[in-house]
């Protein structure tokens, strides 16, 4: 696998199958999960949890009608009409898997067993960065959301900074890692919001202040805000699977007048999104005090950061209470993701602070890919470091899965019929995701639809996933992902080949 970066090429410096793929993606909308005029089809569904964010219970005998990649009419209380495919099990809308980083799928399994902390993760985590160029990428990627969709998600936030070549050099293309990423999604028949990542610095110390980047870290950065903002503004995909938002990496990769800089620009950018890691660790906080003399959160309100782009922010580990108050008086938003959090020994966060605000939910570093056990995770973690249960309740939990993590990605759940199609909820004018959890199997025995919530939560794991829709298109049939059905022997061939 070279090292350096391709020579010139029209086609901006990706090698040929990520380029290819991009092109299909953009080129055939169909292909890239694009809503598709004009064919009308019926489900009846045993079971469906309709709206996570309306209670617990799920209706049963429900008929849902698709035309065009979007719901047009959901009817409760029927029996099967002639003609309309039975959705056996209970069926949930597509979820959103709000924080990834694809490529640290390649790590599962390989870190952790001799000890160590976040920071030793992170070398480790850095050497698998180097190795990459964009059609392994695009390799990895494809698999990684086919794992995803396997799992019933519908929708990724990859928060992505892999932006050059080793050593920093710009590729031909300087979006050729985010082309391959759009692309993957394309493949794999889920929405993507590419997070385009600004990262500048290579950490903050306590006493010297920002640190320049080095080694694997100079393929994340670009030579300014300014120019980050030149190259994502250059990003623009044509196929209607993907948007493009933005993330700062943290307080720790972004200085404070860059951070202003990202706030000044969002009026009128457009972006889809915005997030930033936030307090993840205690180190984080005590550098980000004494360099600046004020937490992660309230450095990000006094940029203009938080109010301007009312940003998801990532882990939220560590606030204090007046952080978690300026968190809610923005309406800005939280991404929990409990196994990696716990997987990197990260902390168990206050919720209780945190109420009010929109809660999103991530796999992050792919420790595992279950949007059930990130749910379930989240409750778990509170009970810790409470002592008591029930915190959140498992259809708020399941909200923060669907609606809430589309949300936070800027697939907005309230469309109107027949507009642009929010994601998250079985209703008309939502965007066509279905997801059926089969109930014949042991974890799901004793279902009962007035607590169906509770089921998928403390019960449902992603092997109980038997299909899949994304935009009226079915991705996933009995547990078989339908253009990759070889997903697992993909996965293993990406991330032998990066890690041998």
């Amino acid at each position: 696998m070279s090292a350096t970066p391709p020579g010139p090429s029209p086609d901006g410096g990706a090698r040929g199958e990520a380029v290819a793929s991009a092109r299909a993606a953009e080129a055939v909308g169909e292909e890239a999960g694009a809503v598709r005029p004009g064919r009308s089809e019926r489900y009846w569904c045993e079971w469906a949890l309709l709206d996570a964010g309306a209670g617990a219970a799920a209706a049963p005998g429900v008929l849902v009608e698709v035309d065009g990649g979007a719901i047009t009419s959901v009817t409760r209380d029927t029996r099967p009409p002639d003609g309309a495919e039975r959705l056996g099990g209970l069926t949930v809308a597509g979820f959103a898997d709000a924080h990834s980083h694809a490529f640290h799928r390649a790590l599962r399994g390989r870190t952790g067993e001799d000890g160590g902390s976040f920071w030793t993760w992170r070398s480790r985590m850095y050497e698998a960065a180097g190795r990459l160029d964009p059609d392994s990428y695009h390799r990895l990627a494809r698999a990684v959301y086919a794992e995803m969709a396997l799992a019933g998600i519908t929708c990724v936030g990859e928060f992505h900074y892999l932006h050059h070549a080793p050593g920093g050099t710009r590729y031909n293309d300087p979006n050729a890692m985010g082309r391959a990423l759009i692309a993957a999604a394309a493949d794999a028949g889920v929405r993507i919001t590419l997070l385009d990542t600004c990262y500048l610095a290579g950490g903050l110390d306590a006493r010297s202040g920002y640190t320049p980047l080095e080694g694997p870290q100079l393929r994340f950065g670009d030579a300014s805000a300014d120019a980050w903002a030149e190259r994502v503004a250059a990003l623009r995909p044509a196929a209607d699977h993907a948007r493009i938002g933005v993330a700062a990496h943290s307080v720790r990769a972004v200085p404070p007048a860059d951070l202003a800089r990202i706030a000044r620009a969002a009026p009128e950018a457009g972006w889809a999104a915005a997030h930033i890691h936030a307090s993840e660790q205690p180190a984080e906080n005590t550098a980000c005090i004494a360099a600046h003399g004020r937490t992660p959160v309230r450095l990000l309100d006094d940029t203009g950061f938080l109010t301007a782009l009312r940003p998801t922010l990532v882990h939220a580990t560590h606030l204090t209470r007046a952080d978690a108050s300026l968190v809610r008086g923005t309406g800005a938003g939280v991404c929990l993701c409990p196994t990696t959090e716990g997987d990197l020994a990260d902390g168990l966060p206050d919720l209780g602070r945190l109420a009010g605000a929109p809660l999103s939910l991530g796999t992050d570093g792919h420790t595992g890919i279950d949007m059930f056990a990130e749910a379930r995770g989240a409750e778990i973690h509170e009970r810790l470091r409470t002592g008591r249960r029930g915190t959140l309740p498992a259809h708020g939990l399941l909200e923060a899965a669907l609606a809430g993590g589309h949300a936070a990605l800027g697939w907005e759940p309230d469309a109107e019929p027949g507009g642009e199609g929010g994601a998250g909820r079985i209703a008309a004018g939502a965007r066509a995701d279905l997801v059926t959890v089969a109930l014949d199997g042991v974890r799901m025995a004793g279902f009962e639809g007035d607590r169906a919530a509770d089921a998928l939560v403390w019960a449902a794991t992603a092997a109980d996933v038997r299909h899949v829709m994304a935009d009226g298109r079915w991705i996933v049939r009995d547990g078989v992902h339908t253009a990759i059905p070889d997903a697992a022997a993909r996965l293993h061939a990406a991330i032998t080949e990066l890690t041998r």
